[in-house]
């Protein structure tokens, strides 16, 4: 298909006009007209653009790109080399940041509360991105630990009772420690995010809601790759996951 096509198909499916960002959701930097091999990643890294690349990608797409707001905009260092990687290649790169997260269907939330089995009954934050609702059956916070740890191969920090039983859960994925008091005016029993800050622990130990932080990257994972396998099947591409390991 058409690159063009592509960046037009994502932002009418992903509604990106609808949401202020913290940076450019579409193609960020623009390759070859035509693309046939789409790679999806979390992030942009070095790495990632080496190994799609390598593997024939005519397009990236990421939910970690580039010229984030307040960073320094010129061209230097890291950001020249990547940048520099993609046009010698002739390769586009496409990120969509909240709109990912946010997708009712293949957005990280949705796919995080599908993939840990917890019903969707609400939503809250920053342009409605994090989620509250039910388990399909009560758990001890020990045990729907457990399964976070079993469903994204990640070891989570939890802070909380292991005993405490588990009926409505919120969850964000990503770096949403900053919903955690308005997770728990949602009367939920626990709050799942990416990250932990120093205050999230005496919040959680202070109201007996849990906290558990299950990985950036980790819960980060599944919106762009049910994105690229989406694309796949609706425009007969081929579609390839990297998915760079990262313990934050």
């Amino acid at each position: 298909m058409k690159l063009d096509a592509l960046r037009d198909y994502n932002a009418s499916l992903l509604q990106t006009g609808q949401f202020k960002d913290y940076c450019p959701n579409g193609v960020q930097v623009e390759g070859r007209p035509e693309v046939l091999r789409i790679a999806t990643a979390v992030t942009a890294s070095k790495q990632v653009l080496d190994e799609a690349i390598a593997w024939g990608a005519d397009a990236i797409l990421v939910h970690h790109g580039y010229f984030w707001r307040n960073e320094d905009a010129c061209i230097v260092g890291i950001k020249k080399k990547r940048i520099a990687q993609l046009l010698k290649n002739d390769v586009s790169l496409l990120a969509y940041h909240l709109p990912l997260d946010a997708h009712p269907e293949l957005g990280n939330n949705a796919q995080l509360g599908k993939l840990l089995g917890l019903a969707e009954q609400g939503r809250f934050g920053e342009q409605n991105i994090a989620c509250f609702g039910a388990l399909e059956s009560p758990l001890t916070l020990t045990q729907f630990a457990h399964q976070v740890d079993q469903k994204l191969q990640r070891i989570p920090q939890v802070i909380g009772d292991g005993d405490k039983i588990i009926r409505r859960a919120a969850w964000c994925s990503g770096g949403a420690q900053g919903y955690f008091e308005a997770a728990i005016a949602q009367g939920v029993d626990a709050f799942l995010t990416g990250e932990i800050s120093e205050q999230n622990y005496h919040l959680a130990n202070e109201t007996g809601v849990a906290f558990i932080a299950a990985g950036h990257h980790a819960t980060e994972r599944l919106g762009i790759r049910a994105l690229g396998t989406h694309l796949a099947e609706q425009f007969q591409l081929e579609h390839r996951f990297f998915d760079q390991d990262n313990p934050i």
